[in-house]
């Protein structure tokens, strides 16, 4: 009867309605013309919702918001942005009632007065954003495609409108982390869902049969007619050797790289479900005998063998699947990046003093594993028979393995030859770069090509040739007070559901940033959204120094 109950909350009723009607249309039985009734709902349930609501609301909607058919040509404006500006406007508008100060009175008190340095040394993150900005804006004046840039800029103060609410709903009420981070699972197992049955499409269609389903119906469902035509002419959906090939996972995303990335940012929050239970409740009898269950209590038993003989919640088993998904969308880079997490996670163990907070690395350093273990279960799904085509043996995993190394493989020569390209490019402009959103011109192309994943398959790379080398400082500097602000928390806090959720955060963000080594996926839509709110809930729970003494 609870479940029942809670099945009828508004946010659920109208979220089982969006999931429906998206994949109803993304699958081709009803038309594209519904997307827009469901777009009109969505508006409305974020208008009358409370703010955090909306907000959980859009988080678990992020990978099945789809673009809205307006007309035949204009057809890919996406049902997100509506959203997130709704609810930018919404929170805006409830902070100006409460406070009863317009926002530049707001921006004067808070910001601009004397003793500038000041304020930027008290908000060197918010300081860092404006810079960001700031230089972009300059990057224009060299830019060959002016409108090119301007629109990169207002997509990327779109993608901020969320994160910056739900930055500040947190740190009003650390509570609702748990309900965000609730959320972000929900989206990742939609994903996950979904990339399942993409695997199971595969052995029952043909390669044209499966190219008409999932480009010419799902992709247009989702992101409308051009990106469609884009997608069928130049996917990533298949790993080739020869006569032989292998779908390479991508589920609801444009391509084989933006989909194992957001699995992997929905993570953090699947542990810290998953796992506050055993950090919570060490003094257990062995398992069978539920008559001498200790009361709960926080942990602080210095015995990690313990920990690891309590039972965690069943949502661990989600982490398996995907690990398994995010192997089978072939992307080598995220094969490799796990290194980042693996090197970085002794000197974390080493830095951190409290048990508690050792036990939990070790705990996360253990779940980094059956990454690498499941591989083998990874290797004869590559290798089997799909699309109703022949292997002449199972080894397509094996060698696409190996030509991780191999600077003559067609991939890797072709990322060296950008690397080179963008490198001359930046020693050229090294002071505003090519111009925000015209990385294209680096290479030579039009900057519509942009939209069909022009870049430098490197995100540090990509930002230094758009906006400069200051500007890639800045970038860094973001990136860098982030990870910082997550290990204080980590450090700092004593819910062991958070303390697990920030660890985690560390070392999956480190996973997804040694992955921008060879992409600069971030810039995709759905990967920017999953990552910034992460990042803002991080930033939410952060306590300053002077928070922290009174």
């Amino acid at each position: 009867m609870k479940h029942f109950k809670t099945l009828r909350q508004p946010i659920n009723i109208v979220f089982l309605i969006q999931v429906v009607v998206v994949f109803l249309v993304a699958f081709g039985v009803w038309p594209r013309v519904l997307i827009l009734p469901l777009t009109a709902l969505i508006a409305i349930f974020i208008l009358r919702a409370d703010l955090e609501t909306s907000t959980a609301f859009f988080i678990r909607s992020v990978p099945i918001f789809v673009a809205i058919p307006f007309t035949s040509y204009f057809d890919s404006f996406n049902i997100w942005r509506i959203a997130s500006g709704l609810i930018f406007l919404k929170w805006f508008y409830t902070n100006q009632r409460s406070s009863g100060n317009s926002f530049v009175s707001a921006v004067e008190q808070n910001y601009v007065p004397r003793g500038l340095m000041g304020k930027i040394r008290k908000y060197p993150l918010a300081s860092l954003l404006i810079l960001f900005i700031l230089f972009s804006l300059l990057s224009l004046l060299v830019a060959n495609d002016f409108f090119a840039g301007i629109k990169r800029i207002i997509y990327l103060i779109n993608l901020g409108f969320v994160p910056l609410v739900t930055y500040d709903l947190v740190k009003k009420n650390h509570e609702l982390a748990k309900k965000f981070l609730g959320n972000v699972l929900i989206s990742g197992v939609i994903v996950a869902g979904a990339g399942l049955a993409q695997l199971f499409t595969a052995y029952l269609m043909d390669l044209y049969a499966f190219l008409g389903f999932w480009g010419d119906t799902v992709q247009l469902g989702f992101y409308g007619s051009q990106w469609a035509r884009i997608a069928v002419e130049g996917n990533t959906w298949f790993a080739y050797f020869g006569t032989q090939l292998s779908l390479r996972l991508f589920s609801t995303f444009t391509d084989s790289h933006s989909f194992p990335v957001y699995l992997l940012m929905t993570i953090p929050a699947l542990l810290a479900l998953a796992l506050h239970k055993v950090f919570t409740q060490t003094d257990q009898r062995p398992r069978g005998d539920v008559h001498r269950l200790s009361a709960p209590q926080q942990t602080s038993s210095r015995d990690f063998k313990k920990l690891i003989h309590i039972r965690a919640s069943w949502l661990i088993l989600l982490l398996p699947v995907f690990y398994l998904l995010a192997i089978l969308s072939g992307t080598r880079g995220i094969w490799l990046a796990i290194l980042g997490s693996l090197l970085a996670l002794p000197f974390l163990i080493k830095k951190t003093k409290q048990v508690e907070g050792k036990n939990i690395l070790k705990y996360l350093g253990l779940l980094l594993l059956p990454f690498l273990i499941l591989f083998s279960v990874a290797f004869p799904i590559m290798g089997s028979d799909q699309f109703g085509l022949q292997k002449g043996d199972n080894q397509i995993l094996g060698r696409r393995i190996r030509s991780i190394i191999d600077l003559e493989e067609t991939s890797n020569s072709g990322r060296v030859e950008i690397w080179k390209k963008t490198a001359e490019s930046i020693i050229h402009r090294p002071l505003l770069g090519v111009g925000i959103g015209n990385f294209p011109t680096v290479l030579s192309q039009h900057t519509d090509l942009a939209k069909a994943g022009s870049s430098a398959h490197n995100l540090y790379l990509h930002i230094a040739a758009e906006i400069g080398l200051i500007g890639l400082l800045v970038a860094l500097g973001i990136l860098t007070i982030i990870l910082s602000r997550a290990r204080t928390v980590f450090w700092q806090i004593p819910d062991s559901f958070l303390k697990i959720y920030s660890a985690a955060f560390i070392l999956y963000s480190l996973w997804f940033l040694f992955y921008s080594l060879t992409d600069a996926i971030l810039f995709d839509e759905r990967v920017f959204l999953v990552f910034a709110i992460n990042s803002a809930i991080i930033l939410g729970l952060y306590k300053t120094k002077s928070a922290v003494a009174d």
